[in-house]
């Protein structure tokens, strides 16, 4: 910055003797990260809190150090939470572990250093401070860093156009806090103007068209709603992402901007319901589910490395018929990845608080604790980051695609949303918010402005979630369809229809108490709504949740449009309350106007989607096709409104989409034509077998991917694209996974579904098994 600068880029490749470092196993499967002569690789397993957790939620805190070359296998009389992880001939390391939460410079942490500032860490919660405090703050972080051996520091943002693709879905340079006098003495530098900005290239990442190589500038500027943390030598300081003319550039500004508009139009509609709350913010939860694999079987499929789904692969002899892996004991030698993912999570402050198995096999999920809707998606990034880094580790392959295996059950990251006010009432609490406003319309209020605004913009909530990946999950009777619809329960649904036909406005949630029959376990009450996993947009008393949302998305636009068209919702209730009209007829016109999408059935019913059409609720099948709503007159108009998005970040967004997706289809096509042409064809041809239709296939879907590069117009690449994807590549799977089944065994040159999806049937009493080689 204060002289000359030259700028060294380094290509890294893999050492020819890469395959000698592994495991004796006989494919050449990456094994154990040290070679002959080299020290084992250590890293420290960062344990970490809960604010508040009793000694049941710490009850997982040890750790341990990892030596990071061999998989983990399970002792018997180990500790738990401590792991063994060294093969055979390593010296064991130790080394304390963090306390829990250390790693987030927040609360006690950031008060020790603050304080030496002359502030405390209530500094933080007020997000204007970086006008304020920026030096004091910058020097406190210097002083936590230095003593945590943390010298790095990064500005920490989430490009457009990341999911499935991008390490992390992070963008982040490195700049270290020390350089050097010139005696040679250290000198430590960390200014605020270096804690709130930075300058990036801004042309270089998806972007729609919002910059070019020669109007490239591009600024990173300091979050505030979001806590600053460490991992290793390095400071994350979460940060938004804006073009030199001032266009979001980002998942995260106009998030921001939807939290902005939702409690401005919140508080305006409190307000005239009477209640004066000083602000409204959207809380989260999010539900992430990913599947574990032997990483010697991930190895050897170019197609799950290039794109994170299998594009063929026959059914193993068992899937998830006998609905035996839900909630079952979790596989050992996952579990041991698991806690080590919880604790680098716990140490970062995030409180990762659920563990268990789901559907499908070798599939699992985490789930964390509420909280405000920025640090949720933050913390959501870095988890996904973790659990993929972390599962390298124990020799397993973390796979966030949407739907990684055709057969059994894909992935989704449920998302629960609800509304709170600042100082804690629950906007979708009957009680507390009726109690709160002194006025018994004011949860009908709300209930029915949700409504309203998931009828007018069910095409914005399918757009949020046209991930790539679900186009093979949605309505496949394991995700909700991709019809657009609300479930309320049959408590809450009596009541609205009761009160449009005039009955009384004061909702009290019915609760009923369930007996065992067995005398020694007392009766307990349940809630009044039982659960619809086939809606995408459930009410679970208390909150909504978006169940349709892909396990490997950023879930910021999700939430953008969730914020964004209930605010609008809000403010068409205020303008109608401001202009004479009673609650109590806003609340019925609403209802009796959008009642419709209110769906308490069977989402997975031959009848619905017919009976969805006819009462005209939002059903758009294809993902391009929601894709290309995003810039609708009707969609421009309520994100300008809101002051969300211009016309030009909206399109900009419908683009990168589109780009999306056709570039993962032309990823998953080139894998499928190098595995059939390399790998099957030869393999075949070796057992005497035909490989003409074998050939056929491989050609068609050249010949569709080619009309695809040929087509310019980036919605009909994208449209061409999903007819490649879904049919042309559907067929050609079936021919490649005929192959398979009529190909001697020893002679398939891939890892099948098998040697995938179960750990259990193939795994010793160390946790190892028989695909991951003997450690």
């Amino acid at each position: 910055r204060k002289g000359p600068t030259f700028i060294l880029r380094i290509l890294v490749f893999p050492h020819p003797s890469a395959r000698e470092m592994g495991s004796g196993n006989s494919k050449g499967a990456p094994g154990p990260v040290q070679a002959a002569g080299y020290p084992p690789v250590v890293v420290n397993k960062q344990v970490a809190a809960v604010k508040g957790a009793t000694k049941d939620d710490s009850a997982h805190s040890t750790a341990s150090t990892v030596v990071a070359s061999s998989p983990a296998p399970i002792a018997p009389g180990v500790a738990p939470g401590l792991v063994p992880f060294q093969a055979s001939g390593f010296a064991s390391v130790s080394a304390p572990a963090p306390e829990l939460g250390e790693k987030c410079f927040i609360g006690a942490v950031a008060d020790k250093y603050l304080r030496a500032q002359g502030l405390s860490a209530a500094t933080l919660d007020d997000w204007t401070w970086p006008s304020k405090h920026a030096d004091a703050v910058a020097a406190a972080i210097l002083s936590w860093g230095k003593d945590n051996n943390a010298t790095v520091f990064t500005h920490w943002f989430q490009p457009l156009g990341a999911n499935n693709v991008r390490p992390g879905q992070s963008g982040q340079v490195h700049n270290n806090m020390m350089t050097f006098k010139k005696d040679g003495k250290p000198i430590w530098e960390f200014s605020g103007k270096e804690l709130l900005r930075g300058e990036t290239d801004g042309s270089s990442y998806p972007n729609g068209g919002m910059r070019a190589t020669h109007t490239a500038g591009g600024y990173t500027v300091l979050d505030a709603s979001s806590a600053i943390f460490m991992r290793g030598d390095t400071i994350y300081i979460p940060t938004i992402f804006m073009s030199w003319t001032g266009l979001a550039t980002d998942e995260k500004i106009p998030l921001l901007r939807s939290c902005e508009a939702l409690t401005r139009e919140g508080k305006r509609l409190l307000k005239n319901l009477g209640y004066t709350a000083t602000g409204v913010v959207p809380n989260i939860g999010l539900e992430q589910e990913f599947f574990f694999v032997p990483r010697d079987a991930y190895a050897r499929r170019l197609d799950l490395q290039m794109t994170g789904r299998t594009v063929m692969g026959k059914q193993a002899p068992r899937g998830q018929e006998m609905c035996d892996h839900y909630m079952a004991g979790i596989n050992q030698f996952a579990l041991e990845a698991m806690k080590a993912i919880q604790h680098e999570c716990y140490a970062l402050g995030i409180p990762l608080r659920t563990r268990h198995r789901e559907v499908a096999p070798n599939q699992y999920e985490f789930a964390p604790m509420f909280g405000y809707v920025t640090s949720q998606i933050d913390q959501n990034l870095m988890v996904m980051q973790i659990a993929e880094e972390v599962a390298a580790r124990y020799n397993l392959a973390c796979l966030m695609q949407e739907k990684p295996f055709q057969g059994i059950n894909g992935s989704g990251k449920h998302n629960n949303w609800s509304l709170g006010t600042t100082d804690g009432v629950n906007l979708l609490n009957a009680v507390q918010i009726n109690k709160a406003t002194g006025n018994p319309e004011a949860f009908n209020a709300i209930i029915s402005s949700i409504v309203s605004a998931v009828d007018k913009h069910g095409d914005l909530m399918r757009m949020a979630i046209s991930a790539p990946g679900n186009d093979f999950r949605l309505g496949a009777c394991e995700a909700p369809p991709a019809i657009v619809s609300t479930y309320l329960g049959t408590d809450l649904t009596a009541h609205l229809e009761k009160y449009m036909n005039g009955g009384d406005a004061n909702y009290v949630p019915s609760v009923q108490m369930l007996s065992s029959g067995i005398s020694a376990i007392a009766p307990f009450e349940v809630p009044s709504e039982d659960r619809n996993r086939t809606s995408p947009f459930p009410y679970g008393g208390h909150r909504f949740e978006f169940r349709a949302v892909g396990s490997s998305q950023n879930v910021s636009m999700v939430n953008t449009v969730l914020n964004t068209i209930t605010a609008e919702a809000f403010s068409a209730y205020s303008d109608a309350l401001e202009s004479g009209k009673s609650p109590k007829d806003i609340n019925m016109g609403l209802l009796k106007e959008h009642f419709k999408v209110v769906f308490n059935g069977n989402g997975y019913s031959e009848e619905w989607p017919d009976e969805a059409t006819k009462r005209g609720v939002w059903r758009i099948d294809s993902a391009v096709e929601a894709m290309k709503t995003t810039s609708s007159d009707k969609n421009v108009a309520l994100f300008e409104k809101m002051k969300v998005m211009s016309k030009t970040e909206l399109e900009a967004r419908e683009n990168i989409m589109y780009v999306h997706y056709y570039g993962m289809v032309e990823m998953e096509a080139l894998s499928m034509i190098d595995m059939i042409v390399q790998q099957i064809v030869p393999a075949m041809a070796s057992a005497g077998l035909d490989t003409g239709a074998l050939t056929g296939a491989a050609k068609s879907v050249q010949d569709k991917l080619a009309a695809v590069h040929h087509e310019g117009d980036d919605y009909k690449k994208a449209v061409l694209a999903r007819e490649l994807r879904l049919e042309v590549m559907m067929e050609a799977r079936d021919v490649c996974d005929a192959a398979e089944a009529s190909c001697p065994a020893n002679l398939w040159p891939m890892a099948t579904y098998k040697e995938l999806l179960f750990l259990d049937s193939q795994q010793d009493g160390n946790g190892n098994t028989t695909v991951m080689g003997q450690y």
